[in-house]
């Protein structure tokens, strides 16, 4: 895995899945170091995970942000909020024993798995009487194609669920939009598209204050994870820009139906190896 061709492909195919589901790939790149580097610690995991993630999502976000799918106001209160969460996620994943990480990665990942096979990934339209609900806020967007976007949501909730993300973003290494993209699809009730795209937006602020805060802990001290970072990126970088244009020629629903199989899968392997 370590050649740098290698490097740079799976960066490639990080930048577009990520990308184009709004998740920032650290649930691909997280399985692959547990199992080719089973020598590192939970720590340096999350560590090189969650450069990738920032990487991919700061790409990602300027071509969504050129597309103008992304809702702006929402992402601003909702990253400002993962950051307390990802400051202490870092210092938890630094205490944790590998063993209890490996175990708590696949469960979520088969839970979430499950969850999005079941629900779809597919928004119910809004109707007049939710798009008006008193107390939550409106929003009515119009990207570049010239697609309408109007809907509602609970702020609220919103930042209650910024909170929870940004703290297990950093424990799990992958980035948060894995669980952003369904929360604010299936529980805020935003178009597939903007979540996406949102999700993106909030991923690269949250996943950069993560990275600053696992340089300044040293994580990043070591040469061997500083050549993995550094390949990877430059595969990320291009990749990003792949998925985000195949964004708006693919049906929601297929996309996390299909993520939810690879998903599970991969939760099942790393489950048993931990066993």
């Amino acid at each position: 895995m370590d050649s740098f061709w290698i490097l740079i492909l799976i960066g490639l195919c990080i930048g577009t899945i990520g990308t184009l589901i709004g998740a920032g790939g650290g649930f691909i790149l997280v399985p692959l170091l547990l199992v080719f580097h089973p020598e590192f610690d939970p720590g340096t995991v999350t560590a090189i995970s969650m450069a990738v993630v920032a990487a991919n999502s700061i790409s990602g976000t300027s071509a969504y942000m050129y597309n103008k799918k992304v809702d702006y106001k929402a992402g601003l209160i909702f990253a400002v909020c993962t950051i307390p969460g990802s400051i202490l996620g870092v210092m938890t994943s630094k205490s944790m024993e590998k063993g209890t990480f490996d175990v708590a990665f696949s469960v979520i990942l088969i839970g979430l798995a499950i969850f999005l096979f079941v629900k779809g990934g597919k928004a119910k339209p809004q109707g007049k009487v939710v798009v008006e609900h008193q107390g939550w806020t409106h929003r009515k967007l119009i990207d570049r194609s010239g697609t309408v976007h109007e809907y509602s949501y609970d702020w609220r909730k919103g930042t209650f669920l910024s909170v929870v993300v940004g703290y297990l973003s950093p424990i799990l290494g992958i980035g948060g939009g894995i669980i952003h993209v369904p929360a604010m699809v299936e529980w805020l009730r935003f178009p597939v598209h903007i979540a996406t795209a949102t999700s993106h937006f909030i991923l690269a602020i949250m996943a950069s204050a993560t990275v600053i805060t696992h340089y300044v802990d040293g994580s990043y001290a070591s040469a061997e994870v500083q050549h993995l970072v550094l390949w990877l990126i430059i595969g990320i970088i291009p990749g990003a820009q792949i998925g985000a244009r195949l964004s708006h020629k693919i049906q929601g629903k297929a996309i996390i139906r299909s993520l939810a199989v690879c998903l599970c899968v991969v939760g099942i392997r790393i489950l048993f190896g931990a066993m």
